[in-house]
């Protein structure tokens, strides 16, 4: 072979190599960010999961603290009643005189 024929096909080899890398560098990048998007995606649903079951308990803690759940319950648990008219006493606050 002739020198200047090796030296364009070292030079053409070059090139494909060159390419060849950067292509490779692409792919890896590409691939990166579709696992990078995966595991966003996954802690995105786990957000919307968490905050259901986050609004689901606060349903919940609403309902036990509802006048119509602890009335029964302190009349059951406790023997308490709800006082009719005559049975409540106004208790007023007095002012000191220095």
């Amino acid at each position: 072979m002739e020198p200047d024929t090796v030296g364009r096909v070292v030079f053409v080899f070059a090139i494909a190599l060159v390419f060849g890398a950067l292509s490779m560098g692409v792919t890896w990048r590409q691939s990166r960010a579709l696992e990078t998007q995966k595991a966003l995606d996954s802690l995105r649903q786990e957000i919307s999961v968490s905050e259901a079951e986050r609004v689901r308990l606060e349903q919940v803690i609403q309902v036990l603290e509802s006048r119509q759940r602890v009335v029964p319950e302190a009349r059951d648990r406790l023997g308490m009643h709800t006082p009719s008219g005559n049975e409540l006493v106004l208790l007023l606050h007095e002012r000191r005189t220095p």
